[in-house]
């Protein structure tokens, strides 16, 4: 197998067997009635995942770009092969455009309000016993349920996201119900895919990683099945740290975006100001950040008569942020802590490393010290849903440490594998995640040590006339 046409036939075969299991694994009813059997699913897709990546290793150079991309147009074709199977939160998402296309803010009423009545139709309010009786509806009025989920409380999704809903609606033929928010999510999976081949491009680094987020099959689900908008959030996040070296306000300016677009992407800031020491240049990324937050809020807010903010507070008190002895948070923590320790643990640890990145973070290198950040903050707070790790993965093929995949798979076995194997899942799914981390970190640190090598592989940092890094130097 050392020839390199067999050596890219073998990686082709196992993206067509990806893509095979990626078909079932999105049509599989089993979420709430066969937990266990969408498991299996899951785990072959993942399996398969590994081996294509680590095939795409030996391909000769020549071959890789066009690969990674095929291989992404192939699952995401695959991820639109069924309805959305694991969350009903893109219901939510064309609800929100709907009632945008009716000019009424989406901040002002819940999905439940008798006033939006008029806004109904049988897809997102079916009527009557037998369309009611699916295990994803909610009553709202008798004889009347609802696909959205939480339709009593009122939206919980930032301002970009919004746009992002009201434009797909307007754009939508009608009747094309839940495949034009998916289809809006193949196309901004695919456009993050060009845009890490871009970034790698550009820097002169390896084009290999990419097929980290274009063949995983986290982003054939949560970004072109569930249609999460997170993927929005995640381009717009890959396109900051790949302009921020050089091109601080603009890279601020895209930060902003990607924070109202998902509020998560937030904690990529600390990585973005890794080895900033002065206090213009953190204001030079941080108040454009800023600004554009407040400008794009600043429309709703004018509009809207309710708070901007809407269910976000009881949001996070339902999920069990605040209570640390609540569901599955802190799970790790936990273990070992006492329930009552677990937040300052959090913050603790989280401050921790923010520092560690601030002080010896490579500037060059932003998604390196984002990376370690956001993957510490999943490993400290546990959280429960799978889609939350797409910015993770992203981060993981800007800078190629695969052993932060792992966190991503205990997402995903925290939410479906939880149903059919019990609260225990979480805790070892996420301290196995940990446990690959470590055990890459170690491994990293011996062959630097063996090579004799002080610094990561890649380019040279570009210097100005001082020999400091442009980062530092740059106005």
């Amino acid at each position: 197998m050392d020839h390199p046409r067999a050596r890219t036939s073998l990686t082709v075969l196992l993206l067509a067997a990806l893509t095979a299991v990626l078909l079932p694994a999105v049509r599989e009813g089993g979420y709430f009635a066969d937990p266990a059997r969408l498991t299996w699913w899951y785990a072959a897709a993942w399996t398969l995942f590994g081996a294509a990546a680590w095939s795409l290793r030996r391909v000769p150079g020549r071959y890789v770009a066009p690969l990674v991309l095929a291989g992404a147009v192939a699952c995401c074709a695959a991820g639109l092969a069924g309805p959305p199977l694991t969350s009903t939160d893109s219901f939510r998402y064309a609800w929100d455009g709907r009632v945008q296309a009716a000019g009424i803010s989406p901040y002002d009423h819940a999905p439940a309000d008798p006033a939006l009545r008029a806004l109904r139709d049988d897809w997102l309010f079916p009527r009557g016993g037998a369309d009611c009786a699916g295990p994803d509806r909610v009553a709202v009025e008798p004889g009347v349920c609802t696909r959205i989920n939480r339709p009593a409380v009122h939206t919980v999704y930032p301002p970009v996201a919004e746009g992002y809903f009201g434009l797909i609606h307007a754009l939508s033929p009608s009747g094309v119900r839940h495949k034009a928010l998916q289809a809006g999510g193949a196309l901004l999976a695919l456009a993050v895919t060009g845009a890490l081949l871009l970034v790698q491009r550009r820097r002169g680094a390896e084009l290999r990683t990419a097929a980290y987020w274009a063949w995983c099959p986290a982003v054939a689900v949560e970004a072109v099945n569930n249609a999460h908008v997170d993927v929005l959030a995640v381009l717009l996040s890959v396109a900051a740290l790949g302009v921020v070296v050089r091109r601080r306000a603009l890279g601020g300016a895209l930060f902003g975006l990607a924070v109202a677009a998902k509020l998560l992407p937030a904690v990529l800031l600390p990585g973005a100001l890794a080895g900033v020491r002065r206090w213009r240049d953190a204001a030079a990324l941080l108040v454009p950040a800023t600004v554009v937050v407040g400008l794009t809020y600043l429309p709703y807010v004018l509009l809207s008569r309710a708070s901007v903010f809407g269910y976000l507070g009881g949001y996070a008190e339902e999920e069990g942020y605040g209570d640390p002895g609540a569901g599955s948070r802190y799970a790790l923590l936990r273990l070992v802590l006492p329930d009552s320790w677990s937040v300052p643990a959090v913050a603790a640890g989280m401050l921790t490393v923010v520092a560690y990145v601030w002080w010896r973070g490579d500037p060059e290198r932003p998604w390196s010290a984002a990376l370690s950040v956001t993957g510490t903050a999943f490993l400290l707070m546990t959280p429960g849903y799978s889609w939350y790790a797409l910015l993770l993965i992203a981060l993981v093929a800007l800078d190629g440490r695969a052993e932060w995949l792992g966190v991503a798979v205990a997402g995903a076995a925290a939410y479906v594998s939880v149903r059919t194997l019990g609260g225990a899942t979480i805790p070892v799914a996420y301290g196995l995640a940990g446990a690959a981390v470590l055990v890459g970190w170690a491994l990293r640190r011996r062959a630097t040590a063996r090579d004799g090598e002080g610094v990561r592989p890649g380019p040279p940092p570009q210097t100005g006339r001082a020999g400091q890094p442009m980062w530092k130097g740059s106005p």
